[in-house]
């Protein structure tokens, strides 16, 4: 009778284990199956509705003007930040390439965290989309910016204040879909625009 009682808690603890490890694997494969379907652009963003960060950056190599925060000042736009090692930057620069033409709002680039040969090579290689493109070599500006890794697209307002943000790339779906009207319905509630 000592031994079967001395047996029983080894049996159950291994029931157990076989149960709880499944059941572990399942509740991680759920998690990481919510976080695809719900994409990363989910990601909360403490600076929505609030100013843009005070940020001075120098011109990317090659480059004649740099990218501050009175550039974003007066009118609607749309700031993305990339680098030329991140690989959904290439994937989304012809949806950015084909939406400059439009003049439909500036597009401003930040470029993150980038040796500056890569990045003028990069632009010179793919075009350059940008009304201003800043270079933040260290990444201070985009820790400013909450920035969560490239690419991410943010829409400001007239006022300065950051009225969305993307993770990811952008396809052309999500910009007629998602960006643009929120553009737009800034434009239209926003002051009278004034050129810089």
């Amino acid at each position: 009778m000592t031994e079967t009682h001395g047996q029983e808690p080894v049996a159950r603890r291994r029931i157990s284990v076989l149960v709880v490890v499944p059941l572990l694997a399942l509740a991680l494969m759920a998690l990481f199956g919510w976080g695809l379907r719900n994409g990363s652009d989910a990601l909360p963003s403490a600076l929505i509705g609030k100013p843009v960060p005070t940020f001075d950056l120098p011109p990317v190599l090659g480059r004649a003007q740099g990218f501050a925060t009175k550039d974003l000042l007066r009118h609607v736009s749309l700031v993305n930040v990339f680098a030329s090692w991140c690989v959904p930057c290439r994937v989304e620069h012809p949806v950015f390439m084909a939406f400059s033409s439009t003049n439909e709002v500036p597009l401003y680039g930040m470029n993150y965290k980038d040796p500056p040969e890569q990045a003028r090579a990069w632009l010179d290689d793919l075009g350059d989309p940008y009304a201003r493109i800043g270079a933040d070599r260290d990444g201070r500006a985009g820790i400013e910016w909450g920035v969560y890794g490239v690419p991410e697209t943010y829409i400001v307002a007239a006022d300065g204040t950051i009225a969305y943000r993307h993770v990811g790339p952008v396809s052309q779906a999500i910009l007629n879909d998602t960006l643009l009207p929120i553009v737009w319905r800034l434009k239209t509630s926003a002051p009278q625009e004034v050129s810089q």
